[in-house]
């Protein structure tokens, strides 16, 4: 619902501006998991990717058309395991793309089992961190079930322009339902510092993932700023490049 409704906010505030949030140059690409359900709740452009794999799909999709608006929507289970590389990859690069990553600390579809954010592992990373110290200029993170601040969130982080990583927490009713500790360590974060990198970084080290101690959950903008985008820069970098018969004809 929030994710219909910051599309609505996009294209209300865009013809308000005299502009046109265009609905047809939005293309939704979602991995595999719950969250992929996405694909069939949205009416727009979509392509339903690889587990894991969502973020080489996504910059594929603006090399070939920088003009269109690409949202990913993907689950803890598949962005922060099988995908860390590519999200690691894709805040260096800054690419003008979103990312909603639905995180319930556990790899639902296939019953529960220890995903990187679960909060029982020994080993839990800690990816909004990691997304700010990677580079990426537009780092945001959520509770579920407070859609006006999700809501909010989102429109912000389809505004930008460059790489916008939005963090959802939710609970998992079936396998790791953490209702009443989410609802209790949630609170907003003042508005004003967002550019401020370290203040972010503090921010996200707030909470390690676990649902024990007194750690407090700080929910919405961690950090924007701008900087070249990878699009902006590629348009200078193919041209410099060598076309397959130019190669074939240099080692001959």
């Amino acid at each position: 619902m929030a994710v219909k409704q910051a599309i609505v906010k996009l294209e209300t505030l865009r013809q308000a501006q005299g502009k046109r949030f265009l609905r047809k140059n939005l293309v939704a690409v979602t991995g595999i998991g719950c969250h992929g359900k996405m694909y069939d709740y949205l009416n727009t452009n979509a392509f339903y990717s690889l587990h894991g794999r969502s973020l080489p799909i996504m910059l594929g999709i603006k090399l070939a058309n920088p003009e269109l608006k690409v949202v990913g929507f993907v689950g803890d289970g598949d962005m922060y395991a099988e995908g860390m590389e590519h999200l690691i990859h894709n805040c260096r690069y800054n690419s003008d793309m979103t990312v909603v990553v639905h995180n319930n600390q556990t790899f639902a579809l296939t019953t529960g089992q220890t995903a990187p954010t679960s909060d029982k592992s020994r080993f839990r990373t800690n990816p909004v961190l990691l997304a700010l110290e990677a580079g990426a200029t537009f780092v945001g993170r959520a509770y579920g079930p407070e859609t006006a601040q999700l809501t909010d969130l989102l429109a912000a982080a389809m505004t930008h322009r460059g790489f916008s990583l939005v963090e959802v927490i939710l609970p998992c009713l079936a396998f790791h339902n953490n209702t009443d500790f989410l609802k209790e360590k949630v609170y907003r974060v003042k508005p004003g510092r967002e550019a401020d990198f370290k203040a972010a970084l503090e921010k996200a080290r707030e909470w390690d993932y676990s649902n024990d101690g007194d750690d407090k959950i700080p929910i919405g903008i961690y950090y924007q700023t701008n900087r070249p985008t990878f699009e902006e820069q590629w348009r200078g970098i193919k041209g410099r490049g060598l076309s397959v018969d130019q190669i074939v004809e240099k080692f001959k």
